[in-house]
C-alpha cells in the first residue's frame, strides 16, 4: 500500500459585511498570535465554514486571538481578500491551484498566476469530495453514470472539474452525461430532491446531504475502487492531489462503516508569500496543539492533524512559516522538499509566460483567455511540468 494511501484514508467588502467575529477578546499578553486573524471560506453552513467557527472559539479561548471568517460563495470570491491583503488565510479546496495557474476566472487579465503558499490541510475520516447519487437513480459504480442527470454549477471550475476528474475513472467526461446547469451548491441539492437531477459532486459528511438522504429518493455514494490502478491513473493524470481513501462518519450510513473513494485535502488553508513568517508557523501550532479542544466541533475538523497530510502531494509551494514548523515536528521530508522547490520553480514560469504574454495579448475577452491557455500549456510542456486541465477551452 502506497504512502499516500495509508494518509489519506468576491468581493471582499461584500463578504466582508458577513464576517464571523468569533469573541472580541485582546489577545493574551503571553499569545504569540495577533489580536485578530482574518480567513475567507466557503459559505456559512459548509463544513469548512463550521471547522472556522470551532477552530476560532479555541484561538479565543486559548490565545485571545479573535478569528474573522469571512464566507464566499465561489472561489473568486474566497481568494479576492486574500489576493488585496484584507484576509490573512483562505480555506478553500483546489481553487488554490487554479489560482496559481491562471486557470479558469484566473485567467482573466486582472488575475493572472497567482504566488500562492501552503500552509495546511486537513484529511477528514469522511471524505472531502465525491460523487453523490440519489439513491432511485440506481448509480451505485462511476461506469453507472453514463447518460444520468449531472449536476454543473454555474461559476464553480473547481466543483465541477472535481466532477469531471472523478468521471475520468470510467473514462467519461461532460459530453457522455447529461449536464444539468444550476446557480449554486443548494440549488443542486435542491435539484436531486426535487427530481430534475440524479447526481453531483461534494463532500461525503455534507450537512445538506443530509436533506436527500431524508427526502423520498434517499442518497447513494459513488464508490471508486482503489484496486482499479488504471482508473485511478486517469485521475491523477489531471488532478494528482486526488488520493484513495477508506471513507467513514459519511451520510445516511453507520459511523464505521466504510467506502473507496478518491478524496481530496479539505479544507486546504493557503496564505501568500509575504505574509509574516512568525504568524503563519505560529497559527499553525496553535491549530496543532490544541487539535483535541475543536476536534468534534464540526464534520471533518478531526482531519486537522498535520501528520495526515501528505506534504508531496500538492504542487502549490509551502510558505517558510509552515516549512519551519514541519521541520520543527519532524514531518518535512527530502520529497516534501523537492516538490516545494519543484512548485516554486512553476510558479516563477508561469508568472514569466504571463508577463510576456500581456506585452502583445488580444483585446478581446474570450481570445485573451484562449491564448493564455495555449502559451501556458507549451510552458509548461518545455519545463517538464504537469499541464493539468491544458484543454479545458477545447
Amino acid at each position: 500500500m502506497s504512502k499516500k494511501t495509508n494518509l489519506f484514508n468576491a468581493a471582499a467588502a461584500t463578504a466582508a459585511g458577513f464576517a464571523l467575529a468569533l469573541g472580541s477578546g485582546v489577545a493574551a499578553a503571553d499569545s504569540e498570535l495577533p489580536g485578530t486573524i482574518i480567513w475567507s471560506a466557503y459559505p456559512t453552513g459548509s463544513s469548512g465554514y463550521s471547522q472556522a467557527v470551532g477552530i476560532g472559539q479555541v484561538l479565543q479561548d486559548k490565545h485571545g486571538t479573535n478569528l474573522r471568517v469571512i464566507p464566499g460563495r465561489n472561489d473568486v470570491s474566497r481568494l479576492e481578500p486574500l489576493r488585496r491583503g484584507r484576509a490573512d488565510f483562505s480555506a478553500g479546496g483546489t481553487e488554490s491551484v487554479s489560482a496559481q495557474d491562471a486557470q479558469f476566472q484566473f485567467g482573466e487579465r486582472h488575475w493572472g498566476p497567482q504566488p500562492i503558499r501552503s500552509a495546511m490541510w486537513a484529511v477528514a475520516d469522511s471524505c472531502s469530495f465525491t460523487i453523490a447519487a440519489a439513491a432511485d437513480a440506481d448509480i451505485e459504480t462511476a461506469e453507472d453514470l453514463e447518460g444520468k442527470r449531472v449536476i454543473y454549477v454555474q461559476g464553480a471550475p473547481s466543483l465541477n472539474f472535481g466532477v469531471q476528474y472523478l468521471l475520468n475513472y470510467a473514462n467519461l467526461g461532460w459530453d457522455d452525461v447529461e449536464r444539468v446547469e444550476v446557480g449554486g451548491y443548494m440549488a443542486a441539492v435542491e435539484s436531486i430532491i426535487d427530481g430534475r437531477a440524479d447526481a453531483m459532486g461534494g463532500s461525503c459528511n455534507s450537512a445538506p446531504f443530509m436533506r436527500i438522504n431524508a427526502s423520498p429518493r434517499g442518497l447513494n455514494f459513488v464508490e471508486f475502487p482503489h484496486d482499479d490502478e488504471e482508473a485511478i491513473a486517469r485521475v491523477n493524470s489531471t488532478a494528482p492531489w486526488f488520493v484513495p481513501h477508506r471513507s467513514t462518519k459519511n451520510i445516511g450510513m453507520d459511523s464505521d462503516a466504510e467506502i473507496e473513494v478518491l478524496t481530496t485535502p479539505y479544507p486546504k488553508l493557503i496564505t501568500m508569500p509575504d505574509t509574516d513568517a512568525d504568524m503563519v508557523y505560529n497559527m499553525i501550532k496553535a491549530i496543532h496543539e490544541n487539535h483535541n479542544a475543536f476536534r468534534d466541533s464540526a464534520p471533518g475538523a478531526e482531519g486537522w492533524e498535520p501528520e495526515r497530510m501528505e506534504l508531496a502531494s500538492i504542487p502549490v509551494p509551502f510558505h517558510e512559516g509552515a516549512i519551519r514548523y514541519y521541520e520543527e515536528i519532524g514531518l518535512w521530508t527530502e520529497e516534501a522538499q523537492e516538490n516545494h522547490e519543484r512548485a516554486l520553480e512553476r510558479q516563477e514560469v508561469l508568472k514569466a509566460a504571463w508577463d510576456e504574454y500581456l506585452e502583445d495579448s488580444p483585446a478581446d475577452r474570450g481570445e485573451f483567455a484562449y491564448g493564455w491557455m495555449q502559451v501556458r500549456k507549451e510552458v509548461l510542456e518545455q519545463n517538464g511540468f504537469d499541464t493539468l486541465n491544458a484543454n479545458w477551452l477545447d
